[in-house]
């Protein structure tokens, strides 16, 4: 198989095997040196990087995920990505997918180390553009939301429920590269996460069956997988998730699911995009008042009893006093 994906890489320096009777230059065969796969395609990177693509990407320049390009979404010239390891194959020349996408990992969901305290810059994001082929599709053929954006309980949800029947097609809601394919028991259940020409992610969770593999290229509206019960679900629906820097969007912002239409092609990213992480991430501490027990004050923040106590290392039997403090996130 190596050899096969090496002979294809092989595109100006193509070995060609001549008869002696037709060339008496052939080299000796005793003095031929054995071919090194690694070092060919280091070199063939190195040489090429800034000509593989006419349309100004340069794959020399590491890009930060802020820098990228979000108003662009022209794939590479044969639209061809194979995973081997870590790495893509772009027309014919092996890169590792860090240069091309910024980061890349297929083993955890947020890899961007983003803090959103620091985001202050308003940023366009295209989402699809006909003109080059590029289009966007529903998650699912009937996408009727259960369950919305926002806090619930004590813990906040990062995205929304859509309504299905176990084993209905999931699709890919625009064109990208599958970045991971896994299972959470615990969370997600199978889940996909493809990540996207114009710097957004989307996550599908809860699937029963996953029908793609990491670094493989998908379009809008093929199929992921099928959707499920598996993980922490209590029925079947698919949860779905924008993601943007690894932190979670409104995708009520981008869709409109009881129209089932998009809102539009050009989506802006805010700081105000990011107001409900700041908040999650500052602590909440509550100072007891006359009157108050611990189920009142669950009640108040939406959380549970137990989450108090054990966000405070107290049991239910301890006497709370006016104006002590307690931890609620």
């Amino acid at each position: 198989m190596l050899c096969s994906l090496v002979a294809e890489a092989q595109v100006n320096n193509r070995l060609i095997k001549k008869s002696p009777a037709r060339d008496s230059m052939v080299p000796d065969q005793k003095k031929l040196q054995p071919f090194d796969v690694q070092e060919y395609l280091s070199n063939l990177q190195r040489g090429t990087d800034s000509l593989i693509f006419s349309g100004g990407i340069d794959l020399k320049k590491r890009l930060s995920i802020v820098n990228e390009d979000t108003l662009s979404i022209v794939w590479a010239p044969t639209n061809q990505l194979v995973q081997v390891s870590e790495k893509v194959l772009i027309d014919s020349i092996w890169v590792t997918a860090y240069e091309y996408f910024s980061s890349w990992d297929s083993k955890k969901i947020d890899i961007y180390d983003f803090n959103p305290k620091d985001f202050k810059d308003t940023i366009p994001v295209r989402l699809y553009d006909p003109a080059y082929g590029s289009l966007w599709s529903m998650p699912l053929k009937d996408s009727r939301v259960s369950s919305e954006f926002g806090f619930r309980r004590y813990r906040w949800h990062h995205g929304i429920d859509l309504r299905l029947n176990v084993g209905d097609t999931v699709f890919a809601a625009f064109d990208g590269i599958v970045r991971m394919a896994s299972y959470d028991r615990y969370g997600y259940g199978y889940f996909v996460v493809v990540r996207h020409r114009n710097g957004l992610e989307t996550l599908y969770g809860h699937m029963s069956k996953i029908r793609v593999e990491v670094g493989e290229e998908v379009r809008a509206g093929d199929m992921l997988g099928n959707g499920g019960n598996t993980g922490r679900s209590t029925g079947p629906h698919l949860h779905f998730e924008v993601r943007f820097k690894g932190l979670s969007i409104n995708p009520q912002h981008v869709y409109d699911f009881e129209n089932h239409r998009i809102r539009q092609s050009l989506y802006t990213i805010t700081a105000a995009s990011f107001d409900h992480v700041i908040k999650m991430q500052e602590a909440v501490i509550h100072r007891v008042r006359s009157g108050e027990n611990l189920s009142v004050i669950a009640r108040k923040y939406g959380v549970t009893v137990s989450h108090i106590t054990r966000m405070n290392n107290i049991s239910t039997s301890t006497v709370l006093r006016v104006g002590m403090r307690l931890k609620i996130r």
